[in-house]
């Protein structure tokens, strides 16, 4: 299974900080309950891959309008 590989599974996604000082990303999907934690470094890390994520599907969904 690759990024583009597209499945028909519904998943919940929950974030939000530990009483440990971590960041939980924490899935939910089909019966699985995935907890996964960061210290916060990491976790804005992640969110800076998330938003040029973000920005580069933008720029190829305005190259496909064309």
């Amino acid at each position: 299974m690759g990024i583009n590989d597209e499945k028909d599974i519904e998943a919940g996604l929950q974030i939000g900080p530990t009483d440990q000082g971590m960041v939980r990303l924490f899935v939910i999907a089909e019966g699985l309950e995935i907890p996964m934690d960061f210290d916060p470094e990491e976790a804005e890390e992640i969110a800076e891959e998330l938003r040029a994520a973000a920005a580069t599907a933008r720029k190829g969904a305005k190259n496909k309008k064309r």
